[in-house]
């Protein structure tokens, strides 16, 4: 049986300043480090044989705190990649909820729908982050830990479940938060989701 651990990265000054990020640059910030440190020490009680990351660098920090807690080499891939915002990326919400008013509605009422200018749809996303993980599932027989971004975790969550992407308003995923499927017999079973009961010391 394969574990699926999804961890989204820690804290950056984006996430806390409600910028849109996709492949946008920023690393985390002093909160986030230790996010990723209790989240390493989390992890440490289970047996994992593999960490997989996002090749953004606040993904990419997140990973390489958790690989060195366990003994392990960081491998990031495209396919956790954030998810391509376009002409939206580095802006505040506030921003484009101003500047792009009818595309920023049909985002919050109906995200399945909306194919990003410069970027990427739901979907888009979703096949390349399940053509992944269903790779992933084949690859390994024990646990894995994928170091990614909300939008990405949510696509995942939903597809994993059998749900489309009508539903992502419907998903949360904290920073340094993880959810966990078992992957047995082709089907994946969530088992927990956005933990971040390790975090209570901050």
């Amino acid at each position: 049986m394969t574990q699926i651990i999804l961890a989204r990265h820690g804290q950056t000054v984006f996430n806390k300043g409600e910028v849109f990020r996709g492949r946008i640059e920023i690393d985390l910030d002093e909160a986030g480090l230790k996010q990723a440190t209790l989240l390493s020490e989390y992890l440490a009680a289970t047996k994992v044989e593999a960490v997989y990351c996002s090749p953004r660098t606040r993904a990419l920090r997140t990973a390489q705190v958790i690989a060195a807690r366990l003994n392990l080499t960081v491998q990031p891939v495209d396919g956790l990649d954030d998810i391509g915002f376009g002409r939206w990326e580095g802006k505040p919400v506030s921003q484009v909820r101003e500047e792009d008013k009818v595309l920023f509605t049909q985002w919050m009422l109906t995200p399945h729908l909306v194919k990003l200018p410069g970027g990427e749809s739901l979907d888009d996303v979703t096949r390349r982050a399940m053509a992944l993980v269903q790779d992933i599932a084949q690859k390994h027989k024990g646990a894995v830990v994928l170091v990614s971004h909300q939008v990405v975790h949510k696509c995942l969550i939903l597809a994993m479940l059998g749900l489309d992407n009508a539903s992502f308003w419907k998903v949360v995923m904290d920073t340094a938060a993880i959810t966990t499927f078992d992957y047995r017999q082709n089907t994946f079973v969530l088992k927990e989701h956005n933990n971040v009961s390790y975090l209570k010391g901050l």
